[in-house]
């Protein structure tokens, strides 16, 4: 599909059967693998990012095409340097400009054998795995909570294991915690000493039968079109108030822009309340996933906004702060950037495209962000929405069971 268009229903009210959590997905996926695990953990997505992991894990080919999956590199790239055997891992053309040089100088610091086969510090890498003999590094706080994760993983592989101490500010902390969970439930030692230093055990993982939950960054798109529309019900199930996932904070965010969340035994239901706020600020530090989906949604609603900590949307898919702006400037709103970490709307509206057309930028997460605004605009159409299937492939079908109508342009 090279473009559709959207048209809303007058209301919602539906059940949605969420993707499983890509986070956690990735992540139970090396861990078991580290374990020896001889079954895969239960309720995988099928998103392309769980799938290239599966396969890699699986076949482990001596090359390793991981196509968009930035999580998939950062994390399979650590798993390969403790694994025995030679393998080169690579990507997609945007994939090999994503900078990878931190967790390439911590991994060999460690002992790692690692090439890059191109240009400096990005992708491909050729990995020689073999057991590590490291056990101390430093990395900057306010680094990818991925390549934090990708070696706290392999700690338990390593001969003396590791201490990870964390300089500055900490980005995305619940991410660095929602790892050391799944670490502990196959077995591992792992946790934080101090404030900014982790340390891990070279105790080895234990194979654990786990299943894994839906995706909280999944159900901000519903908490989105609730959001935006008159009349809503939505019923999202295996979603739990004591998740570990980070982007569960969005039920607490969308309490301001009108969204109730009530939390049943093994589901959750988003309903409509009155009371919204006039003016929102937030630190999406720890939650840089879900930008696109409160930039869309409070202008849409026509609530002002400066939202912070958004420095790592920079080395996203695209850089997802510049299509923010380019895309709702389609739409009629003047989003501002400032300090390379802050996106603001102070209410200006300029002139809006006559048909507009949103473009993806090969990132799964503008075109979901953006496909809810069909509810405030009537209709809107969107270029190549395959993009989903990075992380939820069935986001279409979903909101044509919700009563959208969609058509291919």
């Amino acid at each position: 599909m090279k473009r559709i268009s959207l048209t809303p229903p007058d209301r919602i009210n539906a059940t949605i059967q969420l993707p499983s959590s890509k986070s956690i997905c990735n992540r139970a996926l090396i861990i078991n693998a580290l374990s020896k695990g001889k079954n895969l953990p239960e309720n995988l997505s099928d998103c392309d990012d769980t799938q290239v992991m599966i396969h890699a894990l699986k076949e482990m080919p001596s090359t390793i095409d991981i196509m968009a999956a930035g999580t998939a590199m950062r994390f399979l790239s650590a798993y390969l340097s403790v694994t025995e055997g030679c393998h080169i891992i690579t990507g997609t053309q945007r994939m090999q400009q994503r900078p990878i040089k931190i967790l390439v100088d911590a991994l060999r610091t460690l002992g790692a054998d690692i090439e890059y086969i191109g240009q400096e510090g990005y992708p491909p890498l050729k990995i020689n795995g073999h057991t590590l003999r490291g056990d101390s590094i430093s990395l900057p706080g306010n680094v990818s909570s991925q390549y934090i994760s990708a070696l706290l993983m392999v700690g338990p592989a390593l001969e003396k294991g590791l201490r990870l101490t964390l300089t500055g500010e900490i980005i995305s902390r619940p991410y660095i915690d929602l790892t050391l969970e799944l670490m502990k439930q196959f077995g591992a030692s792992a946790r934080w000493t101090t404030e900014n230093e982790l340390t891990v055990e070279p105790c080895p993982y234990h194979p654990h039968i786990y299943t894994v939950e839906s995706d909280w960054s999944a159900a901000s798109y519903w908490y989105e079109i609730a959001a935006l529309s008159q009349e809503a019900t939505v019923i999202l199930p295996r979603l739990s108030e004591n998740s570990f996932q980070g982007d569960a904070k969005v039920a607490v965010l969308f309490e301001d822009l009108g969204v109730k969340t009530t939390y049943e035994k093994d589901c959750v239901i988003l309903s409509k309340k009155e009371q919204r706020v006039s003016h929102m600020e937030y630190n999406f530090i720890n939650q840089p996933d879900l930008a696109q989906t409160f930039v869309v949604t409070c202008a849409m609603a026509g609530i002002p906004f400066r939202f912070s900590g958004l420095q790592s949307l920079k080395i996203k898919e695209t850089d997802r702060m510049a299509a923010l702006i380019a895309e709702m400037k389609k739409l009629g709103y003047r989003i501002t950037e400032s300090d390379g970490s802050t996106l603001s709307w102070n209410g200006e509206r300029c002139e809006a495209d006559k048909c507009p057309v949103i473009d993806t930028y090969e990132d799964h997460r503008m075109a979901m962000a953006f496909a809810p605004a069909s509810v405030r605009l009537g209709k809107l159409s969107i270029n190549h929405p395959e993009v989903v299937s990075k992380s939820y492939p069935r986001y279409w079908e979903d909101l044509s069971t919700a009563g959208f109508s969609i058509k291919e342009e």
